[in-house]
C-alpha cells in the first residue's frame, strides 16, 4: 500500500488488503472508500471481505466501484457527498483502486465547481498523479 497525501483529510493509495486495514486504523484514519469493482485482478481481495475487516475495526467502510476512465456525475456527487460527511466528522478518508488513479479522479471531479483546474491538476501532481489531461472537464464544471 503506497499512501499519497492529497489534502489534510483526504488520502489516496492502491490497492488495500485487509492487513492494511490495522495500519490505517492505527494511522488515525477513520474512513475508507474503495473505488474498486471486484474481480479486476485475481489476487484482489473482495469489497465484502474488506468491508467485514474494516467494520471489525470500527471504520467506516463504502464502496464505490468505478470502471476505469467511467466517472458519472452520480458518482462523482457520491463521492463528494462522503467526503463531506468524513470532513464534517474530522475523520481522514483513505480512498483506493488499483492504483489510486480513479481515487484521486473522483476528488477532482468532486471538487471541480468550487476549485480551479489548475490548483486541482497541481494538488494531484504533488501527489504523483498527473491530471492535466482532465483539465478541460474541471474547467467545464467551474463555478468559482
Amino acid at each position: 500500500m503506497d499512501i499519497k497525501n492529497v489534502t489534510h483529510s483526504l488520502s489516496v493509495s492502491d490497492q488495500v488488503t485487509s492487513d492494511d486495514l490495522l495500519t490505517l486504523k492505527n494511522a488515525g484514519y477513520g474512513t475508507i472508500i474503495c473505488n474498486r469493482p471486484n474481480a479486476e485482478g485475481v489476487e484482489q481481495p473482495t469489497a465484502e471481505s474488506l468491508a467485514e475487516r474494516a467494520t471489525e475495526l470500527g471504520l467506516h467502510w463504502h464502496w464505490l466501484p468505478i470502471t476505469p476512465g467511467q466517472f458519472s456525475d452520480e458518482d462523482i456527487a457520491q463521492f463528494g457527498e462522503l467526503l463531506g460527511k468524513a470532513e464534517r466528522s474530522q475523520e481522514p478518508v483513505l480512498a483506493f483502486c488499483r492504483t489510486g488513479t480513479r481515487a484521486i479522479t473522483l476528488w477532482a471531479l468532486s471538487q471541480a465547481t468550487k476549485v480551479p483546474s489548475t490548483q486541482l491538476v497541481q494538488q494531484a501532481s504533488a501527489a504523483g498523479y498527473d491530471l492535466s489531461g482532465l483539465a478541460p472537464r474541471l474547467d467545464s464544471l467551474f463555478q468559482g
